[in-house]
């Protein structure tokens, strides 16, 4: 009985000493980056950029792989169900981590369960514009011509519980007005009908705004942020303009399958916090509309937490379901 306390002992302190030791030595190979949307899209630029800078630090292979399908969802499933040995991580976003679980009750992994958050990568503020023929230059003015033509005025969405669909039935509750949902197959076909005037007013990420407003085919009204973004200082927000309490943007993160090393999700966030800080990486990154702000593994799961809860009260109060 000795002897074998002791093996345990031994057995449970080398376990200790080699978590120290495995941060030490990560990676001695290539890591694979899983991004569950498609090249080119904001969230892969999002990766890419980060993760060239990583392969330079540490002298390893990234490997971005693109695993695409079912909105983000099965991409982020594989990260889930692969090795926890650091090897494997993801950049997901808040569709796949905040919006799939309220609308899929089955979906395979569950994002507070089945990762270990890192750093959150970047935020894009979502800004609400309208037509320029709207005859609206204030969210007072929308909300007012909404009051007066209830169920009469449309807005754009990329599709059922998108991005563009979440943020506007929060603030369809928050004012207390009827606006008519337009879903679309994807986030381009909604935004060009709402330049051409096919249809007035959306919530769009600030990447996809800027040349338009440039070009005064639509116009800001406010953006979706609890806070004014830098990169359009004089947008007042949501809260500032009389519909308290309203905070969203889309956002991207960093996670590793739950169960690897505490050490090497320390140094990943290290890493991660050195390397968005650098400034070329983040005028990059604010160029195409990303806020940098990555925080600690700690913060980073309390924000996919409360995202959850925050989404899935509003796919619940909204009624909003997926075919």
């Amino acid at each position: 009985m000795r002897i074998a306390g002791i093996r345990t002992y031994l057995v449970a302190l080398g376990c200790l000493i080699s978590i120290p030791v495995q941060g030490q030595t990560y990676p001695d190979k290539p890591v694979r980056l899983i991004v569950p949307l498609s090249a080119g899209s904001a969230v892969d630029t999002l990766a890419r950029i980060p993760a060239q800078k990583l392969a330079e630090l540490w002298g390893q292979q990234i490997v971005v792989e693109n695993r695409v399908g079912a909105n983000g969802m099965l991409g982020t499933e594989a990260a889930a169900k692969a090795a926890p040995d650091g090897y494997t991580l993801l950049l997901a976003n808040d569709a796949a981590l905040a919006t799939s679980p309220a609308l899929y009750p089955k979906l395979a992994y569950d994002p507070a369960r089945d990762f270990a958050p890192i750093a959150l990568a970047a935020s894009i503020p979502v800004v609400l514009v309208v037509h320029s023929s709207f005859p609206a230059s204030t969210v007072q003015e929308l909300v007012s011509e909404a009051k007066a033509s209830p169920g009469k005025i449309h807005y754009a969405s990329g599709g059922n519980g998108s991005a563009q669909h979440v943020p506007m039935e929060m603030f369809k509750q928050a004012a207390g007005i009827d606006l008519v949902h337009v879903p679309y197959k994807g986030l381009g076909p909604a935004f060009n009908d709402v330049v051409a005037g096919q249809v007035p007013v959306m919530f769009a990420g600030m990447s996809n705004v800027f040349p338009h407003l440039k070009s005064g085919r639509i116009r800001a009204l406010a953006i979706g942020s609890a806070k004014r973004s830098a990169a359009m200082p004089d947008l007042p927000t949501m809260s500032e303009v009389g519909v308290t309490g309203f905070d969203y943007a889309a956002w991207a993160g960093f996670l590793a399958p739950a169960g690897t090393p505490p050490a090497i999700v320390a140094k990943v966030n290290s890493d991660l916090v050195k390397i968005l800080g650098l400034v070329e990486v983040r005028d990059k990154l604010a160029a195409l509309g990303f806020e940098v702000s990555p925080g600690t593994p700690q913060e980073f799961g309390e924000m996919i937490r409360r995202e959850m809860a925050k989404v899935a009260k509003v796919v619940k109060d909204a009624g909003i379901r997926v075919d």
